[in-house]
């Protein structure tokens, strides 16, 4: 009776494990659409993180990754995650301001924000409480079925492309340029005339005339798309997005349906794609800036140091003025600025200024 009763016991078990190691053995396939072109190097940080995904699953999961438009417009794709209409995205938050201006706070921000690079802002996002904060936006405030993860450190970029030289901010002013997000605010204020549109649109915008200039990244993405064969003058830096990073966003539904190994392998996943994806496209950045001067007889210039200031006077206004409405905005910037009061002038004393070895070695011609 009790050989009888423990190889039931042991069949049983058997049974039960083998439909465990069926469960996890089952593909999960996730549709999922980012916000630009599949011919941009932004695309091919989605992809990556997608083939790292199925590699480290070993094909348990599966993303089929689609460019802008495939299923929805490209600044729609918050909202289609949430419907469960595609089951995640990548995109970039500083598109969701027109829901809450908390929104760019979450995307790297103007200005930095506050003096913060990536490291400071990721130190932020992953120890300060900043990616907490990023979730209990889209699920509290914006209700929003998601769960978001950071993935894309696309900066920094550049002021953009002009028809003509920009030697001032009265020079600056009164041009109808391709911008989006709160930097559209920001350069409205400062005399701009901002058109916001999805990077996809711009080419053709630029080719019939009806903008004077545009903003997209800069380097390889502005390559790609070929502004330099609409546009002669190229400036850069801009401090709209020098601290810019992009997010992975999946309905969290889909999110709870993962077995819990696979979620954290998904994070990651992620992790691996920023960093990898990052300095292979520092290196891009550099090849295209050279191919501008180079082979398309682009005038690359630096930015006149009058509009850095004037950006950023006009983005303390802003953000004053929203903290004083919007108490999420104020709560993400107030705690964004106690952790810089530490970081920023800690990292400001302990590194070098880049430019002093670079001047040594490479001094400006």
């Amino acid at each position: 009776m009790r050989s009888t009763t423990i190889r039931g016991a042991l069949s049983a078990l058997a049974i039960s494990l083998a439909a465990s190691g069926s469960a996890i053995a089952q593909t999960t396939t996730l549709k999922m659409q980012a916000s630009w072109p599949a011919s941009l190097t932004l695309f091919e940080n989605f992809t990556q993180f997608a083939k790292r995904t199925e590699e480290l699953t070993q094909g348990r999961v599966k993303i089929e990754t689609m460019p802008a438009g495939q299923v929805v417009p490209a600044f729609e794709v918050l909202d289609a995650s949430h419907k469960k209409v595609i089951d995640g995205h990548h995109s970039w938050a500083g598109y969701w301001t027109g829901k809450n201006k908390a929104a760019v706070l979450f995307s790297g921000g103007p200005g930095g924000p506050l003096g913060m690079d990536h490291m400071d802002y990721m130190s932020w996002m992953w120890h300060g409480g900043g990616l907490d904060l990023y979730n209990k936006f889209y699920q509290d405030t914006l209700k929003l079925n998601v769960v978001v993860l950071n993935i894309l450190p696309s900066a920094p970029q550049a002021l953009g492309w002009f028809k003509k030289e920009i030697t001032s901010l009265a020079d600056f002013k009164g041009q109808k340029c391709r911008q989006t997000g709160i930097a559209a605010e920001i350069f409205n204020e400062m005399g701009m005339r901002t058109v916001n549109m999805p990077g996809g649109e711009i080419m053709p915008a630029a080719e019939r005339g009806t903008i004077d200039c545009a903003e997209w990244v800069g380097g390889v993405e502005d390559l790609r798309f070929g502004f330099q064969t609409i546009w002669k003058y190229h400036y850069a830096p801009s401090l709209h997005e020098n601290v810019s990073v992009g997010e992975l966003v999946i309905n969290r539904d889909v999110w709870n349906s993962l077995a819990k190994v696979d979620q954290e392998i998904i994070k990651a996943a992620a992790t691996e794609t920023m960093f990898i994806w990052w300095g292979k496209w520092q290196r891009q950045n550099a090849e295209a800036l050279e191919e501008f001067r180079t082979k398309h007889g682009v005038n690359v210039k630096e930015t006149p140091p009058e509009i850095h200031k004037e950006f950023l006077n006009a983005w303390d206004k802003i953000a004053e003025r929203e903290s004083g409405r919007n108490p999420v905005f104020k709560e993400v910037w107030e705690s964004q600025k106690k952790w810089d009061s530490v970081t920023v002038p800690a990292k400001r004393f302990y590194y070098p200024a880049y430019s002093l070895a670079a001047d040594h070695y490479w001094a400006k011609k």
